[in-house]
C-alpha cells in the first residue's frame, strides 16, 4: 500500500510542472478573459473596472445601439460581420485550399521525378513570415502592381475592371485596381495569399499520411484491377482520414484566429474585418478592454466548438471523440 502511494506521488511530482504550465498558460488566461468580458474598463490596470454582466456581448452582436439621448446609431464594432468574414475564409480554405493540397499530395506521393524539390518549393511559403507575405501581396495588389500589369499585358485589364466595378456597391467610385481597397474584393484578395502560404503546409501533412499507407493494401488493390482513382478514393483517402480531420480543424480555427496577414495587407481592415482585427482595435486603439475580452472568449468557444463538430463529422461508427 505504501509503495503504491509512493508510486502515485512520484507520478504526480513529475506531472506537476507540466500541470502548472498548462493551468498558468491556458486555463488561467481563459478564466481571466471570461471575467474581464463581464466588465467595462478603459485603464489597463483595471482601476476603473465596472461590472456590466453580458452587456459587452450584447453590444458586440447588435447592429444598432442606443445612445444616452435615446437615439439609435449604427454599431461600427458589429461582431456579426467579422464572424461572417471569418467563416467565409474558413469555407474557402476547406473547399478550395484543402482539396488542392490533397491533389498535390496524391500526385507527389506517386514518386514523380523531382519529388523532393517540389515538396520544398510548395512548403517554402510556410517558412516565410506572414508580415513579409502581407507586404509582398500588398505590393502585388496595388493599382500599378504586378497583378494589374499582368492583366494589362494579356489584354484583360479593362474588361475585368469594368466587370468588377459593376459588382461594387459599397462605394460609387469605379474600380481602379486597388484590390484591397474595396469591400467586395478585399476578402477574396486576402484569401489568395492565405491559399498560397498554407497549401504547402496541408500538402505536407497529407503527403506524410499517404506515405504511411501500407504497401500491401496498394498492391492488393492493383492486383484486383483498381484504377488510380479508385485506389485514391477507396484506400488512400479513407486511410488518411485522421490527418484530413486535423487539416480541416486547422483551416477553420486558423481562419477564426487570422490577424497578421489581414492587418499587414490592408490599410483599413474594415473592408475585411475579422474577429481578431476587431479585438485588436477595441482593445489597443479604443481601450475597450471588456469588449476585447468578450471577443477573445467568443473565439475560444467557437474554436473549441468547431474542433468538436469537425471531430464528430469525421468520426467512424462506434469511435469515441476525445
Amino acid at each position: 500500500m505504501k509503495r503504491s502511494l509512493t508510486y502515485r506521488l512520484s507520478i504526480f511530482a513529475f506531472l506537476l510542472p507540466a500541470l502548472i504550465l498548462f493551468v498558468g498558460i491556458l486555463i488561467a488566461p481563459i478564466i481571466m478573459s471570461a471575467y474581464y468580458s463581464l466588465n467595462d474598463f478603459k485603464a489597463i490596470s483595471g482601476a476603473d473596472m465596472n461590472f456590466v454582466g453580458l452587456r459587452n456581448y450584447i453590444e458586440l452582436f447588435s447592429k444598432e445601439l442606443i445612445n444616452d439621448k435615446g437615439a439609435a446609431f449604427t454599431n461600427v464594432n458589429y461582431m456579426g460581420e467579422a464572424l461572417e468574414n471569418a467563416l467565409i475564409l474558413g469555407a474557402l480554405s476547406v473547399f478550395i485550399q484543402l482539396p488542392l493540397a490533397l491533389v498535390i499530395a496524391l500526385k507527389l506521393s506517386k514518386g514523380i521525378r523531382g519529388e523532393r524539390a517540389y515538396l520544398s518549393i510548395f512548403f517554402m511559403p510556410v517558412l516565410i513570415s506572414t508580415v513579409i507575405i502581407g507586404q509582398l501581396w500588398k505590393n502585388i495588389y496595388e493599382p500599378d502592381g504586378l497583378l494589374n500589369n499582368a492583366l494589362a499585358a494579356i489584354g484583360l485589364r479593362d474588361q475585368l475592371f469594368s466587370w468588377v466595378s459593376s459588382h461594387i456597391h459599397s462605394t460609387k467610385m469605379p474600380f481602379k485596381g486597388g484590390w484591397t481597397g474595396y469591400k467586395e474584393t478585399a476578402l477574396i484578395a486576402a484569401f489568395v495569399p492565405i491559399l498560397w502560404q498554407y497549401i504547402g503546409y496541408h500538402m505536407l501533412l497529407m503527403y506524410a499520411g499517404i506515405k504511411g499507407v501500407p504497401m500491401d493494401l496498394l498492391e492488393a488493390a492493383q492486383l484486383d484491377g483498381c484504377t488510380e482513382g479508385q485506389v485514391n478514393r477507396l484506400i488512400i483517402i479513407p486511410y488518411i482520414k485522421p490527418i484530413l480531420r486535423v487539416c480541416v480543424i486547422f483551416a477553420v480555427t486558423g481562419s477564426l484566429k487570422s490577424f497578421d496577414l489581414i492587418y499587414t495587407l490592408m490599410n483599413d481592415t474594415r473592408r475585411a474585418e475579422l474577429p481578431s482585427t476587431l479585438m485588436y482595435k477595441l482593445t489597443f486603439l479604443n481601450n475597450r478592454y471588456g469588449l476585447g475580452s468578450a471577443i477573445a472568449v467568443v473565439l475560444i468557444v467557437l474554436c473549441f466548438a468547431f474542433a468538436l463538430l469537425i471531430s464528430l463529422a469525421f468520426r467512424d461508427k462506434g469511435e469515441k471523440v476525445a
